[in-house]
């Protein structure tokens, strides 16, 4: 029998480390969303408890603590990622995580939930861009945008499952909005194990060579140390990188508005359909989510040789025109429309969201793939606080007439920046 060559035993080596760092990677982000939308769940019964009754408008100050924090945290993080490495800073998140949920699950007061909102918000903003920079260690440019369009289904799967595992614990199970933080807070935990066993920072870590010559890594380590000011300066001086997360900025509301409101949005208006049913009918959005990254990945790739604006801009107008005909179609009565609707929001959302914070960002970083990440996503984070707050206070047709508009701005922005390539894409 023919013992394998020196080159077989190195490729399937670096094969398994790369696949492995991407299954560990893609599940701890999918898991965030568990305790991420635990509160979302849980309003539904909030809303209806008479030992902890908050209103509308405290709810949605609370998602904006959460949503504030969170964006604080994708531009601290993202360079913390680069300095330390992912490893210490996305496993910190995810025990930070967990234990808050258990701690939401337990007590039930205002003060108690503004405080473990905003630390939730910080726990949270730990996984995108440490997650995205481990990604970049293990695949070349000139594959990212499809790895990255395949990766990024994560959250879009997170947000697919956690709202109904959450609500079936909640309202099926026990009959108690808690369960939703405890039964969430319970599956990071396991993954922040997982996540300790299985991942690690960059192929030289287990003695591979990097993925590409002039790796990331390589040149910071060539590079002075920059400040942590310095860092954000840098960054902030990429025009590629600034457009991006302005973005961003102006995308990332609507989807965060059907995150943590789209169940209480159907609740609303279709009462009679029940709880879990409320929590499950969103998830059509996520659903779609699963299918839009990596069709703009592979378009990305293969159709523009890497350009990442082009398909941004296409998605972005056809997302405008289902922006605008959500409310008609919960006007209309029709689950089913609602649900059609939604989808094909998540459709057009879902690719320039992963594309614009994921691939697009490590390609025009420069060498500071994490805090280019952080950067974008920290800017998209501003915007979400919008998502999460203004339909605490607003109709829902005021809320999406203002989304339409955003939608078109952002697109208009990106269309300048249309024959930009990567340096180093093939």
């Amino acid at each position: 029998m023919n013992n394998p060559s020196p080159a077989a035993t190195f490729y399937q080596s670096i094969q398994r480390w790369r696949w492995q760092v991407f299954a560990i990677t893609w599940i701890a982000y999918a898991s965030f969303y568990f305790t991420r939308k635990a509160f979302s769940i849980a309003k539904l019964g909030i809303g209806e408890d008479e030992g902890f009754a908050i209103d509308k408008e405290a709810m949605g100050n609370l998602d904006g603590y959460y949503l504030a924090a969170y964006a604080v945290g994708q531009f601290t993080w993202g360079i913390l990622a680069d300095r330390f490495g992912p490893r210490v800073v996305v496993l910190g998140g995810l025990i930070m995580s967990a234990l808050v949920a258990l701690l939401m699950g337990t007590f039930a007061t205002l003060p108690i939930f503004a405080t473990c909102m905003i630390v939730q918000g910080l726990a949270q903003s730990t996984g995108w861009a440490g997650l995205c920079k481990n990604i970049g260690s293990f695949f070349a440019t000139n594959e990212r945008g499809r790895i990255l369009g395949i990766w990024s289904s994560c959250y879009a799967f997170g947000g697919l499952v956690a709202g109904p595992f959450a609500g079936w614990w909640a309202y099926s199970v026990f009959g108690d909005w808690r369960a939703a933080f405890i039964s969430s807070a319970i599956v990071v935990g396991i993954v922040a194990v997982l996540f300790f066993i299985f991942q690690r920072n960059r192929p030289e870590d287990v003695g591979l060579p990097p993925i590409e010559a002039d790796s990331e890594e390589l040149r910071q380590e060539q590079a002075p140390r920059q400040s942590f000011v310095q860092s954000l300066l840098t960054i902030m001086q990429n025009k590629h990188v600034l457009v991006l997360g302005i973005a961003y900025f102006l995308l990332k509301p609507a989807r965060y508005a059907i995150l943590f409101w789209g169940p209480w949005m159907v609740n609303e208006r279709m009462p009679e359909i029940g709880k879990v049913a409320a929590a499950a009918v969103p998830t059509a959005f996520e659903l779609a989510g699963l299918l839009g990254p990596f069709l703009i990945g592979w378009v990305s790739d293969k159709m523009f040789a890497a350009k990442r604006f082009p398909p941004c801009v296409i998605s972005l107008l056809m997302l405008t025109a289902f922006l605008a005909l959500l409310v008609p179609a919960m006007y209309s009565g029709s689950i089913f429309l609602v649900v059609a609707v939604l989808f094909m929001m998540g459709l057009t959302l879902y690719g320039p969201d992963a594309m614009l914070c994921g691939a697009a960002a490590i390609d025009f970083g420069k060498g500071n793939a994490a805090t280019a990440a952080g950067f974008v996503n920290g800017c998209g984070s501003v915007g979400a606080v919008l998502g999460g707050v203004l339909p605490g206070y607003f109709d829902t047709e005021t809320v999406f007439i203002l989304f339409t508009v955003t939608a078109l701005i952002a697109t208009a922005m990106l269309v300048p920046f249309w024959n930009s390539k990567p340096q180093k894409a093939a």
